[in-house]
């Protein structure tokens, strides 16, 4: 559904990005941890996906399953894990760009937020929302810290625009998949990028298919 034209003057004030194969070259921060293990969540995955557990034991599941090959896990062993994890084409550039324009840029994602934090460090992001951990004195992860609910990212944004004053007329979002969706309803402007499914194509106002994130440009503009 493509979306009525902007009125005049008005501009693009906050872009709102998904991490997981948008702003990071891999599926999932999530899955990559797993990778590393050499271990499998997919039963995890189908019971969130039909709704029989929830974020947080979803997030419970995958530590237990890390904590089979490695029983102290740490922030550390993720950082070193999660420094691997290769940009998108075209990220530097495009955060580089909006900086310029005194864009405000946001990632909102359910991935891991060791990530998403060097992500912010790296390509200087205003607001960084992602999933973490409680962690004890020695670093050790104990449980999840669930800050953006998988199925939630549209109330996220929308408390994010609240805390900054920006509303969802001068707000742009860009993501890849279908829990994206929820982002580009609280924008006026909803990127999709190289989409995985029909209805993240469906409920964006654009569609990049390109994996350069530089092709995004022209419609936040």
């Amino acid at each position: 559904m493509r979306k009525a034209p902007s009125p005049p003057g008005s501009g693009i004030r906050l872009v709102a990005f998904d991490m997981d194969g948008t702003l990071v070259d891999v599926e999932s921060s999530w899955a990559e941890v797993h990778h590393h293990f050499r271990s499998s969540n997919e039963a995890a995955l189908q019971a969130f996906l039909h709704d029989e557990i929830d974020d947080m034991e979803f997030a419970r599941r995958d530590i237990a399953l890390w904590r089979q090959s490695e029983p102290g896990i740490s922030l550390r062993h993720l950082e070193r894990i999660l420094a691997k994890v290769p940009l998108m084409p075209g990220a530097k550039e495009l955060l580089s760009a909006l900086k310029r324009r005194g864009v405000v840029t946001a990632i909102v994602s359910g991935g891991i937020d060791v990530l998403a934090h060097r992500l912010g460090r790296e390509l200087g992001f205003d607001v960084v929302l992602a999933n973490g951990f409680v962690t004890g004195q020695d670093g050790r992860i104990l449980r999840p810290r669930i800050r953006v609910p998988i199925k939630g990212k549209e109330g996220v944004l929308r408390r994010l625009q609240q805390d900054l004053g920006i509303p969802p007329g001068s707000t742009a979002s860009v993501g890849n998949s279908e829990i994206d969706v929820g982002l580009f309803r609280a924008s006026r402007v909803g990127v999709a990028f190289c989409p995985e499914d029909a209805p993240v194509r469906q409920g964006a106002s654009h569609v990049v298919e390109e994996r350069d994130l530089m092709q995004v440009l022209p419609y936040l503009e």
